[in-house]
C-alpha cells in the first residue's frame, strides 16, 4: 500500500475498472453509467492499451485508459501516482483484474502459482487500500471472486484459495465501511463464458460437469451491477451456483470433494 494523506477533492467523480479490455470487464465498463449514474469518468486500467481503447470506444461517458499491470510494483506505481495527482472522488471500484490456470498444483510452474496469488489477492488488495481514501460516502467496491471461493478445489488450488481470500476479505470490508456508507460486494459466479477459460485450460480441461452451468458475462456483470446497488455484500449468479453455496456451507468439504474430485 502507497500512504496517502490527501482527500477527496478535485470534483472529478470517477469508477476505476481493472481488467477493462476484454471479457468481464468490458462489460462492467459498458454498464457502469447506468448504475454510476453520478460520475464524469471511467478510468479503464489493463496490460493492453489498444483492447482499453476498444471498450472505451464503446462507453458513452469520458474514458481514460490506463495501461498497467497491476503485478508489476513500477506499473503500479504510476498508477496510484495518478490517483494521488488527481485526488478523484471514487465513486465505484470494480477489482476485476485475475488470472487462473487450471491443473495440479506440482505441474503448474512455481512463478504461475505465484502470479495467481500476486493478481487476484495481493493488487486487488493493495489497489483497494489506496483507493479507499478516495471514497466517500455512497461509493461502490465490486470484487471479482468466484463460486470456487466456497470449496477447495484440486485441479485449481491456488486459484480457488485466492478466491476465498477475496470473498473474505470483501465480506469483512462491507462490515468495516458500512460505517462510512462505501459498500463492498464479493461477486461470486461459476464459469463464465469469457477468454479467462481458453486462458486456465493452459494444462487441463474444465470439469465436465461444470459446463451446463456456463453462464453469459454480460447476465453476470448485470447481476453484480444490481446487487451491488441494492447493498448487498455478496452476488451469486444463477440458481445452480446459489444451491453450490448452500451445499458448501452444510456438507463437509471432503464429501463434495469425493462426489466431484
Amino acid at each position: 500500500m502507497i500512504s496517502n494523506n490527501k482527500s477527496v477533492n478535485s470534483g472529478i467523480r470517477i469508477a476505476v475498472i481493472t481488467g477493462a479490455g476484454s471479457g468481464m470487464g468490458r462489460y462492467f465498463a459498458y454498464y457502469a453509467g447506468f448504475f454510476a449514474t453520478d460520475i464524469d469518468e471511467l478510468w479503464l486500467v489493463g496490460r493492453d492499451k489498444r483492447k482499453l481503447y476498444k471498450t472505451a470506444s464503446r462507453v458513452s461517458r469520458k474514458c481514460r485508459c490506463i495501461s498497467a499491470d497491476l503485478s508489476d510494483d513500477e506499473e503500479y506505481r504510476a498508477l496510484i501516482s495518478i490517483v494521488q495527482d488527481t485526488a478523484p472522488d471514487i465513486r465505484l471500484l470494480v477489482n476485476n483484474a485475475g488470472i487462473g490456470i487450471m491443473g495440479d498444483f506440482a505441474r503448474l510452474k512455481p512463478e504461475e502459482n505465484e502470479l495467481m496469488a500476486d493478481i487476484n489477492c495481493r493488487a486487488l488488495t493493495r489497489l483497494t487500500a489506496d483507493c479507499i481514501p478516495f471514497m466517500s460516502r455512497g461509493s461502490h467496491i465490486i470484487n471479482m471472486a468466484s463460486a470456487a471461493a466456497f470449496l477447495p478445489q484440486p485441479g485449481f488450488a491456488v486459484y480457488a484459495a485466492s478466491k476465498s481470500y477475496v470473498y473474505s476479505l470483501s465480506k469483512a470490508l462491507s462490515h468495516e465501511l458500512r460505517k462510512k456508507k462505501i459498500y463492498v460486494t464479493a461477486v461470486c459466479p461459476g464459469c463464465v463464458d469469457t477468454p479467462f477459460i481458453n486462458k486456465a485450460e493452459k494444462y487441463e480441461k474444465m470439469k465436465d460437469y461444470k459446463k451446463p452451468f456456463m453462464a453469459e458475462a454480460k447476465k453476470v456483470v448485470l447481476q453484480a451491477y444490481r446487487d451491488a446497488y441494492r447493498g448487498w455484500n455478496v452476488s451469486v449468479y444463477g440458481a445452480g451456483m446459489n444451491c453450490f453455496r448452500v451445499a458448501a456451507k452444510i456438507l463437509p468439504d471432503e464429501l463434495i470433494l469425493r462426489m466431484f474430485f
